[in-house]
């Protein structure tokens, strides 16, 4: 599982009262929110109100499940064991059917809404909001030619962007993987106080981070029937190849050309750069190596290459 970094604790209120065991609401809940609760050895503590139910369990996407047991207030608790500071996915299951944590806010992951709780890791601080200049994450729609639609991205824009106002920059295009999307580097990650805290430090450059939707179709494609077919399948991988093709198209042919046309961006390939996390680092080897006159920088983390034979 991917580590995402999220540290930010709530200044306020239930958000930061500690219970006599030591355990503090997550800093991923809804604000006021008393669970899920983490404790320093990195156990978390799920409370969900399930009067009727005959079975609740904590649903977590590494593949374990968490059976609750039943109060008398009809409530259903649970602690688990200590688990791996980062952000972890999960879903509750109350008598088979899947449902959402009212007490976590939901991330998207795994091609859907799910809640999520952040285990922090100890002695950390590079991925939380430090007193540093900040910079800010802006959405942009453009309309895309390639797809006929119009697609939306986040961009970081740095410390000083609006301010320094001759200043052009270097151009990052960090894409997520599968089942995710172009919030999570944001939302689960916190990749915007990450470069705030590196820039204060001098430890990296001032820069643009291009946050792109991973998934496309060009224009007119009609999806194939894919019902029943395993990953792998030529089917599948028919399929995948197209919507490769699609993302390649419409970042080279239309985002590129969008944010160098709305952005002070430095337009030539020594200071365009692009990486991506499994599924995105797939899409970034492609994309780079059919165009290295657009690219200089190249960053995969477990992704492959694409196969089109």
């Amino acid at each position: 599982m991917k580590r995402l970094a999220i540290a930010i604790f709530l200044a306020a209120g239930l958000c930061c009262a500690q219970s006599p065991d030591g355990f503090q609401p997550a800093s991923t809940n809804v604000w006021g929110a008393e669970f899920p609760r983490v404790d320093a050895a990195g156990k978390a503590e799920f409370r969900i109100k399930a009067p009727d139910a005959a079975k609740v369990q904590i649903n977590f996407w590494s593949g374990s499940k968490i059976d609750m047991a039943k109060q008398l207030d009809g409530f259903w608790t649970a602690t688990t064991g200590p688990l791996v500071p980062g952000f972890h996915y999960y879903t509750v299951i109350i008598d088979s059917a899947e449902e959402t944590d009212p007490g976590s806010h939901t991330f998207f992951g795994g091609g859907k809404d799910a809640s999520g709780i952040e285990i922090p890791e100890a002695g950390a601080t590079y991925y939380s909001p430090q007193d540093v200049p900040h910079g800010q994450v802006r959405e942009v729609w453009y309309n895309s030619k390639v797809t006929g639609t119009w697609r939306h991205a986040l961009v970081y824009t740095p410390p000083g962007y609006d301010t320094n106002t001759r200043t052009r920059y270097p151009v990052l295009y960090l894409q997520h993987g599968g089942g995710e999307d172009e919030t999570g580097w944001v939302r689960q990650g916190h990749a915007n106080f990450i470069l705030d805290n590196l820039i204060a430090a001098g430890k990296t450059k001032p820069m643009l981070v291009v946050m792109a939707y991973g998934y496309a179709w060009h224009v007119g494609h009609v999806n194939a029937d894919l019902t029943g077919k395993p990953f792998g399948s030529p089917e599948m991988m028919k399929a995948m190849q197209e919507m490769s093709s699609a993302f390649e198209d419409d970042l080279t042919q239309d985002l590129i050309p969008y944010i160098d046309a709305n952005f002070r961006t430095i337009a030539d390939r020594d200071h365009r750069a692009m990486a991506g996390l499994s599924m995105g680092g797939m899409q970034t080897f492609q994309v780079t190596f059919d165009h290295l006159d657009l690219f200089s920088y190249i960053g995969g983390f477990t992704g492959q290459v694409a196969c089109r034979c």
